[in-house]
């Protein structure tokens, strides 16, 4: 059974900067598309960016040119370089795998 582990959520000023990290482990046969969805306070969860294993990525209007996905095909292991953080950033962030595998969540908060 495959589990995703995600690391690296936290409390950052805006302006700041944060780095976080999925790892896949168990029995792991193929994973094409790793990516990072977000869900804030009483809202629904949106798609923040996502990877394919050939590279090809999609980011979220909202976190272009401010986030920077990024993945190690060796290692399953998937990361999210988040900088210029904004309080609207504010959520927990979930990893995901082939769209059906989601880890437990992190929690980044972005205080004023």
């Amino acid at each position: 059974q495959v589990q995703l582990v995600e690391s690296g959520g936290g409390l950052v000023q805006a302006g700041g900067s944060l780095k976080l990290s999925c790892a896949a482990s168990g029995t792991i046969f193929s994973i094409n598309v790793m990516g990072w969805y977000r869900q804030a306070p009483g809202k629904q969860r949106e798609l923040v960016a996502v990877i394919t294993s050939g590279g090809r990525i999609v980011y979220a209007d909202s976190v272009k040119g401010r986030f920077t996905i990024s993945r190690d095909n060796a290692k399953n292991t998937v990361y999210l370089q988040m900088n210029t953080l904004k309080p609207e950033d504010t959520a927990v962030y979930y990893c995901n795998a082939n769209y059906s595998l989601w880890g437990q969540g992190t929690l980044v908060t972005v205080s004023r």
